[in-house]
């Protein structure tokens, strides 16, 4: 079990990696070792995701998840299969964290003071003066 928060943990065989060749430039090494990982996981199907972090995880993942419900994340940024292995994993990880934190509370609506109303008036009606006294002097 992998351990995600205090009251979420995932079974490792709900995880599914694979391996492929990473893109970019990398000399002759890339062209036959596959360091890439793809790291896929069902959110719709896992029993260990309680409903609202699912739902707030399909929310997140936007583009990484399939029509099925399936996250796929790519990791590529290192030279070896076990780093980016470790960095896929995080990326999971660090992503159903942010989904487990609650979101914040509705604000609610208030109204503005009457003191605060006044001073609101009195700066227009300053600022209405410094413009009224603009232009040309008047002739006599």
């Amino acid at each position: 079990m992998i351990r995600v928060t205090r009251s979420i943990e995932l079974a490792e065989s709900e995880l599914q990696e694979s391996f492929l060749r990473a893109s970019g430039a990398g000399g002759q090494n890339i062209q036959k070792v596959e360091t890439a990982v793809q790291l896929r996981f069902d959110v719709r199907n896992s029993p260990n995701l309680p409903d609202d972090v699912r739902a707030r995880l399909e929310k997140l993942a936007g583009h990484r998840l399939t029509n099925d419900g399936v996250l796929v994340i790519t990791a590529q940024r290192h030279r070896t299969q076990d780093r980016n292995r470790q960095d896929a994993l995080e990326r999971l990880l660090t992503l159903i964290r942010e989904a487990a934190v609650p979101p914040p509370p509705p604000r609610r609506a208030t109204r503005p003071t009457l003191g605060s109303k006044k001073r609101r008036l009195e700066g227009k009606t300053k600022r209405g003066e410094i413009k009224r006294n603009r232009g040309r002097p008047d002739s006599d």
